[in-house]
């Protein structure tokens, strides 16, 4: 029997809207900047992990629609953490976080880059964020594109589960510059034949190029 890869969970944050499995929230309250948004959201969840406060921007974005991808779903518990992957693409790679780190360092006399800032100068330490907090260790990469990229996704996701690499991958679009975000991370697993039978939007859709458009277009 074929095996197929279906979505089985999907998180999604912008606009200071949360967007998880088809159940929309909107922030009622209208925060000033995502910054202030962002915390108001790891508190309202009761997330424990003070590491998240050391965190720049886009790892926030990233690790929290990760986070509550992850609560809301049994991966942990169904695979070994060496089968589980993380792939992430987005456009502007850690431009926000240079951006801040260049206003360090331009004032020649008063010269005094902090490393907790210097840290975050890598896309790629949003998934390392994602993977310490739950000891993931399987497959994972970050990809920078000129735009997103639903094809680029499914294919190189699609090429790891072929290989035997993962049997679960965390998966899509986290972009944050300055104000303007947009984090869609996809739990993707396998399944016999048919997609399973569960709420829409949760379990009931095929990964492939065309429904990740769906997803970040919602």
């Amino acid at each position: 029997m074929k095996e197929e890869l279906y979505i089985s969970g999907w998180c999604k944050i912008t606009d200071q809207t949360v967007i998880l499995n088809n159940k929309k929230e909107t922030s009622k309250e209208n925060f000033a900047n995502f910054a202030t948004f962002i915390k108001a959201l790891y508190k309202k969840e009761q997330i424990n992990y003070p590491k998240f406060y050391k965190m720049d921007n886009l790892s926030k974005s990233g690790f929290l629609t990760a986070e509550l991808l992850i609560k809301n779903s049994d991966v942990l518990k169904k695979y070994d953490k060496e089968e589980i992957g993380v792939v992430i693409t987005n456009s502007s790679s850690s431009l926000d976080t240079d951006l801040d780190y260049q206003e360090l360092i331009r004032d020649k006399s008063n010269y005094f880059p902090s490393p907790s800032v210097f840290v975050y100068t890598l896309p790629n330490i949003l998934i390392g964020e994602i993977c310490i907090k739950h000891k993931i260790k399987g497959e994972n990469a970050f990809f920078v594109s000129e735009e997103f990229d639903a094809e680029q996704i499914n294919q190189y996701v699609t090429h790891l589960f072929n290989q035997g690499k993962i049997q679960a991958c965390i998966c899509g679009w986290v972009e944050l510059m300055r104000e303007k975000y947009h984090s869609l991370l996809l739990l993707v697993e396998k399944v016999d034949g048919t997609t399973p039978d569960s709420d829409a939007g949760k379990g009931t859709e095929l990964f492939n190029t065309e429904n990740i458009y769906k997803f970040f277009n919602k």
